[in-house]
Order: structure tokens, then sequence, then C-alpha cells
């Protein structure tokens, strides 16, 4: 069984062909199992990508399973969350969702089991004591007083575990390997903890929880995952991973694969300072636009056609790398580009007065939805003898190569009339607050005799067009990696976010429903926004330039 021949080449998909041509397996079983203790973030896009797309290609299955063994930091809404983003990623997952807690019975019954095999006992050393006891990359560890406890002492002792006689960290079972291994994980690790926690779903049912390495592999095993992916920091934790499944009666021992995690620049995916930007008011929330959180990139207009191409141009290997940020930027407006309808929104309005143009007249005319796709239909601009032009579109002198308005001058509106202007209004203060020009009525469709337009600018109509409120994102941080700073805070972007309250759209965006995404012609992509934008109050986003503009600043840097 193969994949079709358009997928790329890489060592997961490899080890996958071989153990399907040998029959070692006749199918693929995946699993995403995250923490349900905060937001994804784009790292986290990538597993996703990962885990389904290989079940996806080999039509093979992939389950949801939350790894809930730590219920002082999970909550339901981060649960419903990350299910709604694999969702809009376009992934399903195979049956009901799977939880850890579903499995607590039964990894109860696998500590005995250790304990009765005298691979497991109980200690009463203390988290300190026993951090001393382990040891260091250069020196063995040293064996707890604790660990040559009899089999039935140690059953008894971690029966009263489960029955709550002792407080809270006053013992751990842990598993007995060799605490002068050279792999720190493998110096008996803990595999349970008292821990009084209500629980998301068992509720008051446990005091005891295991530890996520004891419990990730035999979850794996009970759902019957063949290859059981995840990112190259838990390969230290395979030979435990194997070591547990090695020593326990179960028939299902999948094999650990790791890939290299996805990092990338201007960007940080650590919780905690993440929690850190929310928590200090940095961003507004875990789904501000600027967040690298699923949420927040959804928010800001990211597809997840755009997210999965992304991750598929970054590839699967074991190199630790850093993406840069181009390389999201440019999915993101190719799809953009390909799929978003073009509008005309003035951002910065300098009104501009036609004053050869009738008083009351109002003119409907056509503009094509999209340049290159007919099939996606033309919609209805309005001229009228007021306008709004952006004010960086206009200059009083300029030399040969701006090629927008100049008085004096002529330009062509994007799919109208040229206009020439003839004089500039200013304040009190020699602000420009209007420019008056004249149209050429002669120009729809087809250019003027006997003078040149030199370029092409975007308007909307005074009188029919709409206020909108736009929030320019930018990244949110200036250096390419904010993590290995000093301080991180100091390096956050004081321009990554502009709020525009004043501008003004075409009408055709007054139909646009949240989450919808447009080019505005000249200026960028846009997306209404998720939350806000509604009936009578528009507010969009930016996703991303037309064009990047940091590859210069960072060539110069």
């Amino acid at each position: 069984m193969s994949t079709e021949a358009t997928k790329p080449t890489n060592f997961i998909r490899n080890i996958i062909e071989e153990d399907l041509n040998s029959g070692k397996h006749q199918s693929v079983q995946t699993r995403f199992p995250p923490e349900p203790n905060g937001f994804l973030h784009v790292g986290h896009a990538k597993s996703i990508c990962i885990n389904f797309g290989f079940a996806q290609d080999y039509q093979g299955q992939c389950n949801l399973r939350f790894d809930d063994t730590n219920p002082a930091k999970e909550e339901i809404a981060y649960a419903e969350a990350i299910a709604e983003d694999v969702k809009w990623l376009g992934f399903e997952w195979s049956g009901e969702i799977r939880h850890a807690a579903d499995y607590f019975d039964k990894l109860y019954d696998y500590a005995e089991e250790l304990i009765q095999k005298g691979l497991a006992y109980v200690d009463d050393l203390t988290g300190d004591q026993m951090r001393e006891y382990r040891g260091d990359f250069s020196t063995p560890g040293k064996e707890s007083p604790y660990r040559n406890r009899s089999v039935e002492e140690n059953l008894d002792l971690f029966r009263r575990m489960k029955a709550g006689e002792f407080e809270d960290g006053a013992k751990s079972l842990r598993a007995k390997i060799d605490m002068a291994s050279p792999n720190m994980n493998m110096r008996d690790p803990v595999i349970y903890r008292i821990k009084r926690q209500h629980h998301i779903r068992t509720g008051d049912k446990w005091c005891i929880y295991p530890m996520y390495d004891f419990t990730h592999c035999i979850s794996d095993a009970l759902e019957g995952i063949t290859h059981s992916l995840c990112t190259l920091e838990f390969e230290d934790h395979r030979p435990l991973y194997d070591w547990v499944l090695d020593n326990i009666t179960i028939d299902c021992h999948p094999q650990q694969i790791e890939f290299s995690r996805l990092n990338l620049e201007h960007t940080i995916t650590s919780k905690r300072k993440l929690n850190q930007l929310v928590v200090d008011g940095h961003v507004d929330g875990w789904d501000d636009p600027r967040m690298p959180t699923i949420s927040g990139m959804r928010r800001r207009g990211f597809t997840p056609a755009a997210i999965r191409d992304f991750v598929q141009r970054t590839g699967v290997t074991k190199k630790v790398h850093t993406v840069e940020m181009s390389l999201l930027e440019n999915s993101v407006r190719e799809d953009l580009g390909e799929n978003a309808p073009r509008a005309m929104a003035v951002l910065k309005p300098l009104k501009v007065t036609l004053t050869n143009y009738p008083e009351d007249k109002i003119e409907e005319l056509s503009s094509p939805n999209h340049p290159q796709k007919e099939e996606m239909g033309k919609r209805t601009i309005y001229m009228s003898k007021t306008l709004y032009i952006d004010q960086a579109d206009f200059r009083e002198e300029a030399n040969k190569k701006y090629k927008r308005l100049v008085l004096g001058k002529a330009v062509r509106l994007r799919n109208a009339y040229v206009i020439t202007c003839n004089e500039v209004v200013k304040d009190d203060s020699g602000n420009i607050i209007e420019l008056l020009c004249t149209y050429d009525e002669n120009t729809l469709g087809k250019n003027p005799e006997g003078y040149k337009a030199k370029g092409v600018i975007h308007w909307v109509s005074a009188e029919k067009s709409l206020p909108a409120k736009v929030r320019l994102y930018d990244r949110l941080f200036n250096v390419p990696n904010p993590g290995s700073a000093e301080d991180f805070l100091a390096t956050i972007n004081p321009d990554s976010l502009e709020v525009l309250e004043d501008a003004r759209v075409e009408m055709s965006l007054g139909d646009a429903r949240p989450e919808d995404t447009f080019q505005f012609e000249r200026e960028g992509y846009f997306c209404a926004d998720r939350y806000e934008h509604k009936e009578g109050q528009l507010v969009f986003n930016r996703t991303v330039t037309l064009k990047d503009s940091w590859a210069k600043i960072e060539a110069k840097g």
C-alpha cells in the first residue's frame, strides 16, 4: 500500500511504507495527544498535520486523545478549544474523543503488576531528596533507602496511597530500573504521585494520578496505535516508553518515532511566556491575532489550507532548525491570492471632490471579484461627486517614480475614470483636508486622449461606502529569536498593532461575514473579525501585507 506520488518522501513515510509492505502492520493508526492545559499553537499545528495527515494518506485512523494526567492545570474549556482547532484545520478523529482518564483503572492495575514483578516500589523520599539522589550527567544516582521494600509492603503502601491514607507528596510509586543509567529518564522515574485535585472527568474519585511517561505509552497500546509520532524532545523518553510496555502484560507495542518540532522566527511557543503576554496585557488574550496560537492565527485570517501548506513546506526531519516567518506568510499570500475576492478599502481617507461631476448623480460601475477568475463574478461599485482616496496616494510634488495622484497631474481610479487634481484645500494648520479634482467622462474602460495617467489608485464613494475599523497587525517581536533574549518582553515590536477607526470600505463589504477573507486592493489581505464584526459594525484584521515588508529590513540587519 502506498500514498499518492505527489506526497514528499521523508523518514517517517519510509518507515510506514516498510511496515505496510512487510506485513508488520495492515493499517496505520496514529493519535494526537495534547494535554488540555492551554491553547494550541503553531507548533501543535505541525503535530496535528503530521499525525492526522499520515493516517489520512494511508486510509488509516487518527485518534484525538487528551492526556489529562495533571488535573491542577487542565480545564474543559481548553479541551473544547483544542477539538475545535483540530476540526478547523480540516481533520476528523476516529470515533469518540478519548481521554487518558478513561484508562485510570487499567493504569492502576498495570502499576500493581509492575510491583508484583518487583519492578516498582513505593518511595518516601521528598522531591528535593529525589533530585539529590538522582545525580547528574556526570554522576550516577544513588538508590533510595526504600528501593528494596518487599512486594507485599509495596502493594500494601500503594493501595493505601490510593485509599487516601497519606498526605500529598508523602509517597510516590517509582519504576525500579537503573539509578546508574546514562539516560536520566531511566533512573527510577516516578510513575504515580499523590495529588488531591479535582479532575475534569473523574471528579474526586482519585487522589493518586499516573505520570505522563507511564500513561502515554500504555494509552497508545490500549488504542492499538501503530506509529506514535511525537516531537524530538521525547527521544530520550523512548527507552522508558519501551521499558514500560516490555514489562506489562499487553498485546500491542507501538513504535515511537520522533521528528523535529516547529520553531518559527519572530515567535515564541513557550506556554509560560505566552501566558505572561496575556496576563501582563501585552496582547488581548490567547486569541489575539498576533499570538502564534491556532485560535489567534484563525482570527487573523490565516486559512487552514495555508497552515497545512506551510507545515508541508517545513518538511519532516530530525534536524532542529528555525523556519523563517516569511515561509508562513508566503503560504498565506498564495492561498488568499488564489481564493480571496477583491474589494476596495480606504484605510486613511482623504476627501476628493470632483468639481465637474453632477451633484446628485450616483453611478453604478462593475468590478471583477477576482482579476484571474471570471467564475467568481462581479460586484457593483459606486461613483459619486465626493470620493475618498488614501492619504498616501497623494503628493503635492513628486518625482517621476511616484505613480499616484500629484497636484496638476492625472491618475486612474481603479475600474473607473481618470481624474486630475487641480487644487489642494488645507486647514489652518496646513494639513491637506480635501482635493478638488475633475474627472474625464470619456475614460471609463479606455485611455484618455492627448494626455497620460501615470498610475492606478483605489477609492470609494463618500456617499456609497461604509465606515469600518481596521486593525493593521504585524509581527509581535522585532527580532528573529525573542526566546533567547535576556528579556523577551523587551523585543516586542511596538508597531505590531495599529488601529484605524475611520476607514471607509466599499458597499459590498457590508455583506461580509465573520472570518470572510478579502484582498483589499493595493493594501493587503484582510479578514472580518471572528468576534467583533457584525452588521453595522465592520471590523477587519490585516492578515498579511501584499509583499514581505520585512525582507529588506532583515537583509540590512
